[in-house]
């Protein structure tokens, strides 16, 4: 087993993709912390992965917030001695045009999509630089690739990630650090229940096209591709991936596509 024994941080632990990582890495036989706001679904997740006290870890904390992140890493090490691979996976997204969204949402969605997982990275990264390895992985979207309607806050967030973690892949590389960018697509999970409106209140209501999107448990196995590949990059999802082809490519056509496409 590839990851057997490597001690893995995740964030966004408590449901979703980052349970359905909890999961893959708990068949590896890999220690984790297991990181969300709310412990008893933390636990939750411990428990029915068969984790223990001796090969997991339960480290609530808000994302909000993230102060406290080079005291969270220190008791990682104390407990583990290391850190060799943190998933950025937690955050939330966005359901309100620009022109109604307070600013004060705009920066709480920048706080917890781009600030947290850079603090974070910063707190485990002089661990990983002392061994001379890690990886670190960070959870982006095909909003990171190109606005959509309703996104304009998330999708700044996420094209923000781009910028800092492409440099910092150049940065660190030589030193033994590995950067992954993750840009799921459409996959069935809460986040769009989760996400916020133009007040920063939850939106509670389900995208159709996420009803039978790709599952959670699917991303997560692409996502352990990727890393037993050594992807720098990887595009998770089903047709709306393309956009990122066509974007590129034909960028009129991308435009004539994409303002055709249904606001949700």
């Amino acid at each position: 087993m590839m990851f057997a024994n490597k001690i893995v941080w995740i964030t966004g632990a408590s449901s979703g993709i980052g349970e359905a990582l909890v999961k893959t890495f708990a068949k590896e036989n890999a220690k984790i912390i297991l990181s969300a706001r709310k412990t008893a679904e933390l636990e939750r997740v411990q428990k029915e992965n068969k984790l223990t006290d001796e090969n997991s870890m339960i480290l609530p904390f808000d994302l909000e917030n993230t102060s406290n992140a080079n005291e969270l890493a220190e008791q990682i090490i104390k407990k583990f001695g290391g850190i060799d691979i943190l998933i950025n996976n937690g955050g939330f997204s966005q359901r309100s045009e620009a022109s109604e969204t307070e600013l004060a949402t705009s920066r709480n969605l920048m706080e917890v999509n781009f600030f947290a997982p850079v603090a974070l990275t910063k707190a485990v990264l002089p661990y990983m630089l002392k061994q001379q390895s890690g990886q670190v992985v960070v959870m982006s979207s095909i909003a990171g690739k190109f606005g959509f309607y309703l996104r304009s806050s998330y999708s700044a967030a996420k094209h923000a990630l781009h910028g800092y973690f492409e440099s910092f892949r150049l940065e660190t590389e030589k030193k033994g650090i590995k950067t992954l960018i993750v840009c799921p697509g459409k996959i069935k999970t809460e986040i769009s229940l989760n996400a916020v409106g133009p007040k920063g209140k939850a939106h509670n209501k389900m995208d159709e096209s996420h009803v039978n999107a790709m599952s959670a448990d699917d991303c997560a196995a692409e996502i352990m591709q990727a890393l037993t590949q050594n992807k720098e990059e990887v595009l998770i999802g089903g047709k709306e991936i393309k956009a990122v082809w066509l974007k590129n490519h034909f960028p009129k056509r991308f435009g004539k596509v994409i303002r055709k496409q249904k606001p949700e």
